[in-house]
């Protein structure tokens, strides 16, 4: 059920929460723009919706949220562990502007298992699209690889891509050192791989007792029968698991728990994950959540825990670095979601106790660092707007960069920055053409035209920069500056080109300002160490661009010139061997058993790739 209340007088908090049921659930709050002020769960609805508007005196932050309410919503749920879920959803979606907010743009790292005749074992970032098993998340990419590289060791099971597996005619390198059984080449019985897939699951799992225990009984079978190669074999794979086991125990026993520590200063926070896995140590993760001007360390660890295990799975158990407002609802609600008992713990004793003090030394090094680097960063602002001569430091830097390799797949880039640094997510690149292959003048202005061109057109969505860079000297400077006068932008957009020295070394770079001065800060010059900052992403991401372009021009455009070769048996000629190196070391026999494909065009494909003109061969032939 959902109720509101709205109207252009004065919001009247307290009639509206009299018409509320004693039930629990969500409220909203809303501002006259409509915008989501706050987000908040309730055991009871009009008891808590009540106590925001009685006279009891509240804290600056609560006052101020509460001046700009408009008008509230609620949703009634069936219990308060419900709503606990739902409010965790709404914060996630809506983004409140003064609610706890955990900030993590990262995928987390899993381990993936795929599914498949012979499952591949590997890391995986980013949507969870491929089939398989995911095991995780981890705390950082290097625990993964640890991981990785511990299972290699123990269960030999395969990391290389299909396009490589499905292409093999012999074993790899990993065969050769001991960790990977070779299933590509029939090395390995698919019985036996198989049952060395499933040994990886449970000790992805966390049973790895379990497993030692299966393992000694079937190395104890294997004796008796007298197979003492196999018995060797297992004997070591225990030895390893036991010693893992012996190295990485928590409090003498295998455990499998969170440990979350929080340091503050100011209006900043930093939430720092310590995670182990059946008694394995996986590592540190730092989570810097928007506070919002919330100053109780208190709230911010229970707002980071509802939120964090909403997405993620929870461990049996979390150990907090202090107790949190109602641990036993969050407790509640994430054991319902894991269908398991999940306990969160405090004021715990021995190793896990060392643990939580461990953690929170960590919370408050990471916060110390993010805010040496935050503090940086404005110091770098406030030079580069003395040096441009600017009223307030720029709040948006734009940067544009050309690449390309003697003019062939020429590529720009726009990457951007504000006041705490890179906003990848509104970099931008622009593939250039219909220009003179190398006219790097023609391609800034192609790119500065499709950047401006919308913004001149009446897109207010589209945000101009304070400062835009331009990696370059005079003649780019010059296209850049047709550019923003012909859309309108001159007087609005600060122009600034980057020169590279003679000597092109770091440090010695020209700033070409728009009155048209040159100044050369020098390297121990703040703005400058911004301007190269800005300067070298923007530099790298074009180069990404660049290679990509090119790779994939040089990857296709050989089979798309050879006559009756289409979109579909290129596909299928570049999937049957792997890439276009595989294609290229096959003889035309081979090439000719690719469905589709005969042997007279099998052989212009042939000839086609090592530079022999097939009129030419026909000739010889005769």
């Amino acid at each position: 059920m959902t109720s509101s209340s709205t109207g252009k007088q004065a919001f009247d908090g307290r009639a509206f929460a009299a018409s509320l049921p004693l039930a629990p659930g969500v409220y909203r709050m809303f501002d006259a723009a409509d915008g989501v002020l706050y987000v908040g769960k309730a055991r009871a609805l009009r008891n808590r919706v009540g106590s925001y508007f009685n006279a009891t005196p509240k804290a600056a932050r609560i006052m101020t949220m509460l001046a700009q309410v408009a008008r509230m919503e609620v949703t009634v749920t069936r219990s308060e562990a419900d709503a606990l879920l739902l409010e965790n959803q709404l914060i996630k979606s809506l983004k409140p502007r003064y609610n706890v907010l955990l900030r993590d743009d990262k995928s987390y790292p899993y381990i993936l298992l795929t599914r498949e005749a012979s499952p591949r074992l590997g890391l995986h970032r980013g949507p969870r699209v491929v089939p398989g098993r995911y095991f995780g998340p981890y705390p950082s990419v290097g625990a993964v690889r640890d991981t990785l590289n511990m299972m290699q060791k123990l269960f030999r099971l395969r990391s290389c891509e299909d396009s490589v597996f499905n292409n093999r005619s012999r074993p790899c390198l990993l065969y050769q050192i001991g960790r990977c059984s070779a299933p590509c080449v029939g090395l390995i019985d698919p019985d036996d791989y198989a049952e060395s897939v499933r040994r990886a699951v449970l000790f992805l799992e966390g049973r790895s007792d379990a497993l030692t225990g299966e393992l000694e009984a079937a190395m104890q079978q294997a004796s008796a029968a007298l197979a003492f190669e196999q018995a060797a074999r297992l004997r070591d794979l225990i030895a390893g698991i036991r010693k893992l086991q012996v190295r990485q125990y928590v409090d003498g026993r295998s455990a499998d728990l969170d440990v979350l520590a929080v340091a503050q200063q100011g209006t900043a926070a930093c939430v720092l994950l310590l995670a182990f896995r059946d008694g394995r140590n996986l590592g540190t993760r730092a989570f810097f959540p928007k506070t919002n001007g919330e100053e109780a360390a208190a709230e911010v660890l229970a707002a980071f825990v509802s939120q964090y295990y909403a997405e993620q799975p929870a461990p049996s158990e979390i150990v907090l670095e202090h107790d949190i407002p109602e641990r036993e609802l969050i407790e509640q609600a994430l054991s319902e979601q894991a269908g398991r008992r999940i306990a969160l713990r405090f004021n715990v004793r021995g190793e896990r106790a060392a643990h939580v003090d461990m953690a929170r030394r960590n919370a408050q090094l990471a916060l110390a660092t993010e805010l040496t680097s935050s503090t940086a960063q404005q110091g770098r602002l406030q030079a580069l707007r003395e040096l441009l001569e600017m009223e307030e430091a720029p709040a948006r830097i734009e940067c544009f960069d050309i690449s390309h390799t003697m003019g062939e797949a020429t590529v720009a880039s726009c990457v951007v920055f504000d006041a705490q640094g890179p906003l990848r997510k509104q970099y931008r690149r622009y593939n250039i053409n219909g220009i003179e292959p190398g006219d790097d003048y023609a391609a800034m202005h192609q790119a500065l035209q499709r950047r401006f061109r919308p913004s001149a057109e009446g897109q207010p969505e589209i945000v101009l920069p304070d400062v835009l860079l331009i990696d370059g000297g005079a003649g780019q400077v010059a296209q850049a500056r047709t550019v923003l006068e012909e859309a309108g932008f001159l007087q609005q957009v600060l122009l600034v080109g980057v020169a590279k020295g003679p000597a092109r070394k770091p440090g010695e770079e020209t700033l070409l300002l728009p009155d048209g001065r040159e100044v050369q800060p020098g390297a121990a010059s703040p703005a400058l160490q911004l301007v190269q900052q800005v300067r070298d992403e923007a530099h790298r991401f074009a180069i990404t661009g660049h290679r990509g372009k090119r790779q994939k021009a040089r990857s296709s455009s050989r089979l798309e010139d050879i006559a009756g070769i289409g979109p579909r048996r290129r596909a299928a000629l570049l999937k049957h061997f792997g890439g276009l190196a595989g294609l290229k070391a096959a003889s035309m026999d081979d090439i000719a058993r690719v469905a589709g494909v005969n042997h007279a065009l099998a052989e212009r494909i042939w000839n086609s790739l090592h530079g022999i003109d097939s009129a030419a061969a026909s000739m010889d032939d005769r």
